[in-house]
């Protein structure tokens, strides 16, 4: 893999957008695309010219950045290798050359981590990127759950690199010592897996002031301010959110079906069902627009699979603010080059 950093852009922030990638793509992709051009953010749609440019309103002043190869959802991650000119790895070349600030993709996960290895510099150290997502806590802080997908099948140095990257995440956004915790079934020491209880021991063994070490860490504990990073396999921590949306989206379902069986409950019932609805999308990774791929140098957001127009807007709107606040650059700060 290529080391050193990659090129800053010299303009501001254009968004290199996957509109190949997704189970709605390209229509819906290429939708909200049209919709965050229109609210003022730079974009430009990778992807086959000869499918995108029908779909654009005549004279659309949006840029559209040619693809060829065809990536479908259910190719093997490792079918970009043999694909350079397919959408995710046109879309992270861009920005590893410099021509785009960051990339977008709602497609195959696994490609899109796959891509950024191949296009981009990757952080020393670091041997697997990972797809951190950001979860609110019942306390009022936020949680850094990682890996949230990236990587189904991961070894106890996969999961201390995670830690790494998740601590230096949570430095960028205010946390100067962040507590690192191991997702378990239990707190207790000897709890979890051969994989859980070898990562556990890697990181207690380390040596790092810039973190703490809290052990393992059940998932309403985490969730209640047990920890600022919790690290677990890209199998389980995509299960993991999947079950908080999935909660959340069925909470909200109850309590309408409950208002609908009681007159006496209607009354105020709408204001109280908004509010959980609006709870509901602080934790939903699809109202948020996606999450940071971390662990190369580039900004790089993997979207929600079941993207609609509005998510597509906004990872969009995601990649223009972390590129614009050099979110990506703090954490790599973390990680000296070579």
């Amino acid at each position: 893999m290529k080391r050193g950093r990659a090129p800053a852009p010299a303009s501001a922030p254009l968004i290199a957008l996957d509109v190949m990638g997704g189970d709605a793509a390209p229509e819906v992709i290429v939708a909200g695309g049209l919709r965050a051009h229109a609210a003022g953010l730079s974009v430009v749609l990778v992807g086959d010219s000869a499918r995108i440019s029908p779909m654009l309103p005549a004279g659309a002043a949006i840029g559209v950045l040619h693809a060829p190869e065809a990536l479908e959802m259910h190719d093997a991650p490792t079918a970009v290798r043999g694909r350079p000119e397919c959408a995710p790895r046109v879309a992270l070349r861009a920005v590893a050359q410099g021509r785009a600030a960051a990339a977008v993709s709602c497609g195959n996960t696994g490609a899109t981590m796959v891509s950024a290895m191949l296009e981009l510099p990757a952080v020393p150290g670091i041997t697997r990127p990972a797809v951190a997502v950001l979860l609110p806590r019942s306390d009022g802080g936020r949680l850094i759950l990682l890996d949230a997908g990236a990587n189904a099948d991961c070894r106890p140095e996969h999961l201390v690199g995670f830690a790494a990257l998740g601590a230096a995440y949570a430095r960028a956004l205010g946390v100067p010592t962040p507590r690192v915790g191991v997702l378990s079934n239990g707190h207790e020491a000897g709890k979890g897996t051969a994989l859980t209880r070898a990562t556990l021991a890697e990181l207690e063994a380390a040596v790092d002031p810039g973190r703490v070490i809290v052990g393992n860490v059940e998932p309403h504990a985490a969730l209640a301010g047990g920890c600022d990073v919790l690290v677990c396999d890209g199998f389980v921590g995509n299960v993991l959110l999947k079950g908080v949306e999935a909660a959340a989206e069925t909470v909200v379902a109850l309590l309408k079906q409950e208002v609908a069986r009681r007159m006496s409950a209607r009354i105020g019932a709408a204001l109280l069902v908004r509010s959980l609805g609006a709870a509901r999308d602080r934790i939903a990774w699809s109202a948020q627009g996606g999450a940071l791929l971390l662990g190369v140098r580039g900004v790089v957001v993997v979207g929600h699979g079941r993207a609609d127009a509005a998510a597509v807007h906004a990872a969009v709107r995601l990649a223009h603010d972390a590129a614009s606040a050099g979110l990506v650059e703090a954490v790599d700060a973390s990680f000296p080059a070579t």
